[in-house]
Order: structure tokens, then sequence, then C-alpha cells
């Protein structure tokens, strides 16, 4: 099964030499699950796709610091191929930005949050359990860094995960999407290296919070068989 992944965001230099692309970090993560996996990455940034959308298995879209609902011609790109995704039934996950831009793309809503940012370690309740959410958990954690977040859930869309910060914090279409607005698969480390860049912008008070939120562990393995799952399913 390949996956693709639609790697949304260029990072820096550093970053990539310490952390790696993001791409590089999503197979990582869905590897450790399932080692069958192989992987394309398409940077979208530069309007790079996969010349039939049968290529891949599936795809994925990954986080960005870009709002998605900015008007940038890869962005509109990007939407359409979602739209393409869905009508076709393609497999498709967002993740934090694609989780945000999917909702845009099929009839739902995002904008900034009017309480800051979400950063941190944020604990959300499933709030159904399809086949693929296997191990079943009520709760789950995940890392988070955001602004912005789907207010409204696309067309035929249902709620998988919420939380008191954002009640949209999951969702599936049919049986085609899933997103989370976590990142499993961030490390610890690298958000650290976020919020610490971000520190002055976020504000003391939410970073001290955010610093005290990471004493708690999060579930990127768990998060990740039940992508794999989904995909798979």
């Amino acid at each position: 099964m390949i996956i693709g992944i639609l790697e949304a965001d260029v990072l820096a230099d550093e970053v990539i030499q310490r952390y790696g692309r993001y791409a590089e970090t999503f197979e990582t993560l869905l590897s450790a699950v399932d080692a069958q996996l192989d992987f394309q990455t398409y940077q979208v940034t530069q309007l790079e796709y996969p010349q039939n959308i049968n290529d891949c298995d599936a795809y994925l879209i990954t986080g960005s610091k870009t709002s998605c609902y900015e008007d940038i011609h890869w962005i509109h790109q990007l939407r359409q191929f979602v739209v393409d995704c869905f009508e076709q039934e393609k497999k498709l996950v967002g993740i934090c930005f694609g989780h945000q831009l999917i909702a845009q793309a099929l009839g739902g809503s995002v904008q900034k949050n009017d309480d800051g940012w979400g950063i941190g370690l944020a604990s959300s309740e499933v709030t159904q359990t399809p086949d693929w959410l296997l191990p079943q958990q009520k709760c789950f954690n995940l890392l988070v860094s955001h602004q912005d977040q789907v207010t409204l859930l696309p067309t035929d869309a249902s709620l998988v995960a919420t939380n008191d910060f954002c009640p949209i914090a999951g969702y599936q279409v049919n049986h085609s999407i899933l997103t989370f607005q976590g990142h499993p698969e961030f490390s610890r480390d690298y958000l650290q290296h976020i919020m610490t860049n971000r520190r002055q912008i976020i504000g003391e008070q939410v970073y001290q919070q955010a610093m005290k939120s990471l004493q708690h562990n999060e579930d990127n393995e768990l998060v990740a068989n039940w992508i794999v799952n989904f995909i798979r399913g």
C-alpha cells in the first residue's frame, strides 16, 4: 500500500536537520505500526501532485504554518484535490492544517480561535467507536499547536473527537476521510522547540500552562494505529 504525503509546508534547513521534514516524521510514525507501508511525498506548496489520483492508495495532508483560508494559489489547488478525493472515495487523512483545509473544502468552516493558542498536550474525548478505532480508548492525548480550528463540520461528516478548547478535534467523512487537529507525528522535543520560538507570541501564561501539560504522555502510537486501520479498512 502506498500513502501519498501531501507536504503543506517548507521547514527551515536547521529544523529539517534536527527533526526531519514533515513527510519523514509521518513515515516514521506510520511505519512503526505497519512496516508494509510505502510512501511518496508531494510538496504541494510547489504544486507537486501525482499524475493520477490512483498513483497512491491513500493520501495524508500535513500541518502548515499557513492558514487554510488564505487566498494562495497552492491552497486553492489543494482544496480541489480534496474535492477530487472525496468524489472518488479515495482514502484521505488530514492532520492540523490538513484537518482544517479538508473541512473548508467540503463545506465546513475554519476560524481563528478568539481564546488564542491551543498548544501543549491536549486530551480529547472519543465520541464514537467505528470499526477502525482499535484498540478502543475513551480519551487520547496528542500534542497540539494551532490558532485556527474547525468551527463547523463539513458536509456528511461525523464528529470523532472533542475537547473543551477545540470542540471539533477530529471527524470522519463517510468511509474515506479521517482527520485530527492534534499531531501524532510530533515529538515532545519538536513541540518544545516550537513553543520556545513562539514564547512571546503565545504569551507567558499560555507557555507555562503548555509546558505543564507535557507532564502527561501523548498517544501517538495509538492514533497511528487508528489511521492505518482506517486507511486499510
